[in-house]
């Protein structure tokens, strides 16, 4: 009797025990929740609700409804809206597929051993560690007409003055400046590999393309994943390097550059707010799709691996 009376009351002691560790975790995060909600949460809301005002500077705000969001997607700013999502759109998918070669192919150079290789890794990182308005800068002035880009190549592209040089040249920039940063990534991946693994492919007879098919891009791919989603976030909202660059001009205004453009340059914050609105929720839906057909099913395949 005395087994069968304690066995209810040993549950009943661990369901307490979990309970209060439950609230003792909700405490414990319930003030960063209130910072978040303070830093984050509170500018969204006022963002999405100062869309839905016709709010120029000029005078008070007047409710408009929706007219902010449908003048942007089928009115007369649809042209703008729409060219400027294809143009991060192009810059997104063209700098993620550079930098992903790009980066995997360093983190494969960082991972081997030999000498001097504590000054590569560091020349590598050199580029990300420079702050973007100054690597702007830097390459605007690489690829003036007069520059060393034209001047290696012997020819005389106005790299800033159309269209497809302008958009190719913002592209070489951003790969140039954070491809370090995706190689990083990976290289932390490359080295939780164990070494008995490729031991052990070398005793069957694999070769280094096997190797690398069948044991590094397979086990390297939760890394890559994560590097890629960073990325994409970041350049889905790029402003600077192309704000400087070219100043939009040339078709090679983004969606960030729009919002900023409505805001400050027409004293509209309703328009921009609208903007604003669809451009993270464009964001939202590409990150989203992102993990749910890849993240996941990679992460779910590696935490399957590592049973």
């Amino acid at each position: 009797m005395s087994d069968g009376a304690s066995a209810p009351d040993g549950v009943t002691r661990r369901r307490r025990r979990t309970t209060g560790d439950g609230r003792l975790a909700f405490w414990l995060v319930l003030p960063t929740l209130v910072i978040l909600l303070a830093v984050i949460g509170y500018p969204v809301v006022k963002a999405v609700f100062r869309s839905f005002f016709d709010d120029p500077i000029s005078r008070e705000p007047e409710f408009i409804g929706l007219a902010n969001y449908t003048d942007a997607l089928v009115g007369d700013g649809a042209a703008e809206f729409w060219g400027a999502m294809r143009v991060t759109a192009f810059f997104t998918v063209s700098t993620l597929l550079l930098e992903i070669v790009i980066g995997l192919a360093m983190a494969l150079v960082m991972n081997r051993t030999f000498r001097g290789r504590a000054f590569v890794r560091a020349a590598i990182l050199v580029p990300w560690a420079i702050p973007t308005a100054v690597c702007a800068v830097l390459w605007r002035w690489t690829f003036d007409a007069n520059g060393i880009v034209n001047h290696l190549l012997g020819t005389q592209v106005l790299w800033t003055g159309s269209e497809w040089p302008a958009k190719w040249a913002i592209v070489f920039a951003d790969t140039w400046k954070t491809a370090p940063f995706i190689a990083l990534l990976i290289l932390a991946g490359l080295q939780a590999i164990s070494a008995e693994v490729y031991e052990a492919a070398r005793v069957d007879g694999a070769g280094p393309v096997r190797r690398f098919f069948s044991i590094t891009l397979p086990l390297v791919k939760p890394a890559l994943v994560v590097a890629v989603l960073f990325r994409m976030l970041d350049v889905l909202r790029i402003y600077d390097l192309p704000k400087i660059f070219t100043g939009g001009a040339n078709d090679t205004t983004t969606m960030s550059m729009l919002v900023v453009q409505e805001s400050i340059g027409n004293l509209n914050a309703g328009a921009g707010s609208a903007l604003s609105t669809l451009t993270f929720l464009f964001i939202f839906a590409i990150a989203f799709l992102y993990i749910r057909s890849l993240g996941a099913k990679v992460m779910d395949g590696h935490a399957g691996g590592m049973k």
